[in-house]
């Protein structure tokens, strides 16, 4: 069977992550949300997304398909229900599409004839940007139970202090020696090749995937994600990284979400609370305006490859597009739109000669080539992000 993720109607709510990725590659818990369906279905998929992006996330329409609404992670029972599907049959979620099967083009589709079959179980599904970090604590738990089903952990070193130590998994390759794991409050995965420096102190849930680094003396807590290849320091709580972003240095980052090829300056801090305690507000890229996320704790949203300098202040709820570049004293709006560069004296649009060329050297650093379908992908979000760019 061919199967095929989409982006479904939840899509702008997730920018600015989904500017430069469909919804299926956004990363919660261990794994990103295609990883989770390929991982259960044994099988590859492919994405229906923006036009912009198809080039680097191609579908592949065969006679049969089944569709798969990527805002949805999948379960065991969900799984089971997916493989069981004919013709004309869809499955449904809270009067929404959670997977069909059909033999028709995407533009044919008629659901007055299908038949409906009701999924009457908790599901998990990211509708907005702080979905990714409140529903953190679940995933990791849900990735930890897939991922490390039926087989064994390397052996913990014997300077590692640990708490619930049969909640702990090792990947081959960990560095990790004079820590303290608490796996108490939830279960901590260390991916192949992941470092862990001597003095860091880390509370469960925690996953910490392969390549990436916790460094010297860092407490990492409240179901956090460091994506591959990134790099922390300092205090973090409840933060997702999707990978090969960088927070090296001491600050606090909390309720957060950074995307890739980030980079955040010595002594960055964000505000995650309110001081009247209040609900936070976030900007909605659906509305074009501030909507309230009914939470206390929200912290910053920051597209892919944007950065900010040392003893940079992000207030509560501030959401930074991509590649943005902001540094300077005091707190800059709460709203930073992509190819921005400046703080809170002022912005000016951030060119893209520039965005190429330190692009392609910090991806460089980690081996990794910024290709012209990369740059194509940044160009469209320039363009489609350009309204935004109003710095009255």
């Amino acid at each position: 069977m061919n199967y095929i993720l989409f982006d479904g109607n939840v899509r702008n709510n997730l920018l600015p992550f989904t500017y430069t990725r469909p919804v299926a590659d956004i990363r919660i818990g261990i794994l990103t949300i295609r990883e989770k369906w390929e991982k259960y279905l044994g099988l590859t998929t492919t994405t229906l997304t923006e036009e912009y992006l198809e080039e680097k996330y191609p579908m592949v329409e065969m006679e049969t398909n089944v569709m798969l609404n990527a805002s949805f992670l999948p379960t065991e029972q969900l799984v089971e229900m997916v493989q069981t599907l004919h013709e004309n049959q869809a499955i449904y979620y809270n009067d929404e599409i959670v997977a069909f099967f059909t033999t028709e083009t995407q533009e044919e589709v008629d659901f007055e004839a299908y038949e409906a079959i009701i999924y009457d179980e908790e599901l998990l599904q990211v509708k907005c940007v702080s979905d990714i970090f409140s529903l953190n604590e679940k995933a990791i738990q849900s990735d930890f139970n897939l991922v490390t089903s039926g087989r064994k952990s390397e052996p913990i070193p014997d300077t590692v202090n640990c708490i619930n130590k049969e909640n702990i998994f090792l990947e081959e390759g960990v560095e990790i020696n004079f820590v303290t794991l608490n796996a108490s409050s939830g279960p901590i995965y260390i991916g192949k090749d992941a470092s862990i420096w001597e003095g860091s102190t880390v509370r469960g849930p925690l996953a910490l995937c392969n390549n990436a680094v916790i460094k010297m003396g860092t407490k990492v807590y409240g179901a956090t994600t460091l994506g591959p290849f990134s790099k922390v320091g300092g205090e973090l709580s409840n933060v997702v990284i999707f990978g090969y972003s960088s927070k090296g240095h001491d600050g606090y980052l909390g309720n957060s979400v950074i995307g890739e090829w980030c980079n955040l300056g010595a002594d960055t801090n964000n505000s995650n609370l309110k001081n009247n305690y209040a609900h936070v507000k976030l900007w909605d890229y659906e509305t074009d305006r501030f909507e309230s996320t009914g939470l206390q704790f929200c912290g910053l949203m920051m597209g892919d490859h944007s950065k900010c300098g040392i003893n940079t202040m992000f207030n509560t709820g501030t959401v930074v597009g991509v590649s943005a570049n902001v540094y300077g004293s005091n707190f800059p709006r709460n709203f930073i739109p992509s190819f921005s560069w400046g703080g809170a004296s002022g912005f000016t649009e951030y060119r893209m000669n520039r965005v190429n060329d330190v692009a392609k050297m910090v991806m460089l650093r980690k081996h990794v080539v910024y290709t012209e379908q990369d740059q194509r992908i940044l160009q469209s979000v320039f363009e489609l992000s350009k309204k935004y760019r109003n710095y009255n």
